[in-house]
């Protein structure tokens, strides 16, 4: 376990001194977060986000690398039990001090029911206080890697949750809301001064924070733009500061403006297709009586129609990396011999239906968000194309994400098109969440229901197993199992792309996640 994810890069944009003048920060992204409760939405954007105000126990470096945050040292008394020293002198922005009282709360209220990130602390059986500044989580069996599956586990306050009515989590999947939905009391570096959802947040620094500063900031306007060319000219006009992603089609003009530096690099999430694999009948296709997508001869057929060379250089313009793998390289456990497609062969899909019984194809609903991923329902709609020619008829629906996750993690859907990038860097949460038989807080975005139990006997042995090669040996042995029953489809890990006014510098990392804290910007 001693393997990092990835190594990013902090890139300046500007030679400043220690003693420049503090400024405003304006920033874009396409969408707002959906949710200020930390754990009603496992999404990498809301919830990188909402790191700006709440922290973790154990929280990540400008490398990815594991770092103290809340908690300043965590070690195994015992193979089954983990400790938290917790640091001294935290408050909230509220003002509450953190204990461990805190923590407990927070780590129970996350594997309630409606809670998105219990499948983060799935191992866990016990969270019990030690003293005020001592937690110890236990589980049933080993787990060497519960820090690095808790670094977006965020704490909240207790008494602060309890005195407003938000004991409960709020959920986008089940519409539940209370106070937590519409505000925050967190540690983090930064509060939130203002908000109108869907137009504008204004961030403050906290004062009482426990870090000493890095960034020079005194406010920080975050403004969500999902157009595209509206946040182009947003950048190139100095209404605001950054914006990501940059479209691909306008990465040459921003970088001839001479006002602009343009930050690329590969990204962690990968992009595949779900296919409904449990009912007995679709809900959105004409064949009645029976699921085609049972068949694996079915399910390759749609794989081996997908050009996904086409959608990198029509759609992706070249930046994107086709993948083979339900993991990206730089992920722990990526294993470079199973990552590569099956072969673009029109023919061959279309003589597999027909050996499936549907020689003429069938029509099926497919589900797409329009403001989630870099360009995903021009992908989808290329894919609905691709589909066309060996006869499937794909009806899209493509929608916000907020419709679109309430609608596909309540599993209504026949094929739907997610991503995914673990919050650990770690191969385990793909396999637990993404490729494990939906059940109990396992399994929580296999939204096709795909099902093998020894793919599932193998992800808890994942879990448990710290000798590192024969960790490798039991995640490979998973990918191929899931690989040739075609549980899944991977399509592709997009580019990162940011676009940053000159005087400005900040960290690019490959969970394309923006840190406030490391932000400095010349006035």
């Amino acid at each position: 376990m001693a393997r990092r994810p990835f190594t990013g890069a902090l890139l300046a944009l500007a030679l400043m001194s220690a003693g420049a003048e503090a400024a405003t920060f304006r920033y874009a992204y396409r969408v707002d977060p959906a949710n200020l409760d930390p754990y009603a939405l496992a999404e990498t954007f809301t919830l990188s986000w909402l790191g700006q105000v709440y922290e973790p126990l154990v929280g990540r470096g400008k490398n990815l690398e594991l770092v103290p945050a809340l908690a300043t040292k965590w070690e195994q008394p015992s193979p089954e039990v983990w400790r938290f020293t917790l640091r001294p002198g935290v408050t909230f922005h509220g003002g509450e001090p953190f204990t461990a009282d805190d923590v407990v709360f927070s780590l129970k209220r996350a594997k309630m029911d409606g809670s998105d990130m219990a499948y983060t602390i799935g191992s866990v059986t016990e969270i019990r206080k030690v003293d005020d500044l001592t937690v110890e989580l236990v589980m049933e069996k080993p787990n060497p890697i519960l820090p690095v599956q808790i670094t977006s586990t965020y704490i909240m306050s207790k008494s602060w949750a309890e005195k407003n009515g938000a004991e409960k989590p709020s959920s986008i999947k089940a519409k539940v809301e209370n106070f937590a939905t519409n505000n925050e009391n967190g540690t983090g570096s930064f509060r939130i001064e203002t908000r109108q959802p869907g137009v504008k947040i204004v961030l403050k620094p906290f004062a009482g924070h426990w870090a000493k500063p890095e960034h020079n900031l005194t406010e920080v306007v975050f403004t969500p733009i999902q157009s595209d060319a509206t946040r182009v000219a947003a950048l190139l006009s100095g209404e605001v500061d950054m914006i990501y992603p940059i479209p691909q089609q306008d990465l040459d003009r921003i970088k001839g403006s001479g006002k602009v530096e343009v930050l690329q690099g590969a990204e962690l999430r990968t992009m595949f297709i779900n296919m409904d694999q449990k009912r007995d009948e679709l809900v959105e296709s004409n064949v009645k009586g029976k699921n085609p997508f049972r068949d694996v001869r079915v399910r390759k057929a749609i794989y081996q129609a997908i050009d996904m060379v086409a959608i990198r250089d029509r759609i992706m313009g070249g930046t994107s990396r086709n993948a083979g793998e339900m993991v990206a390289p730089g992920i722990n456990g990526y294993d470079k011999t199973l990552d590569e497609r099956l072969p673009l062969d029109v023919e061959a899909s279309r003589a597999l239906l027909a050996e499936a019984g549907y020689p003429s194809g069938f029509e099926v609903g497919m589900d797409c968000s329009n403001d989630r991923y870099v360009n995903d329902e021009k992908i989808c709609l290329a894919i609905v194309g691709m589909l066309g020619r060996v006869g499937i008829k794909v009806k899209l629906t493509a929608q916000t994400r907020a419709k679109f996750f309430e609608k596909v993690l309540s599993r209504n859907t026949s094929m739907a098109m997610l991503g995914w990038q673990p919050l650990s860097y770690d191969s385990h949460s793909t396999l637990q969440d993404v490729m494990n038989t939906p059940e109990g807080k396992v399994g929580t975005y296999n939204v096709g229901n795909y099902s093998n139990p020894k793919v599932d006997e193998l992800t808890g042995k994942v879990e448990t197993e710290i000798d590192p090669a024969k960790r490798q040996a039991l995640i490979s042995e998973a990918f191929t199992i899931h690989r040739a029953d075609i549980g899944h489809i991977p399509l592709h890990q997009a580019g990162l792309a940011w676009g940053v006014r000159k005087g400005v510098s900040v960290v690019l990392r490959s969970d394309d996640s923006l840190e406030l804290k490391w932000v400095r910007t010349a006035p």
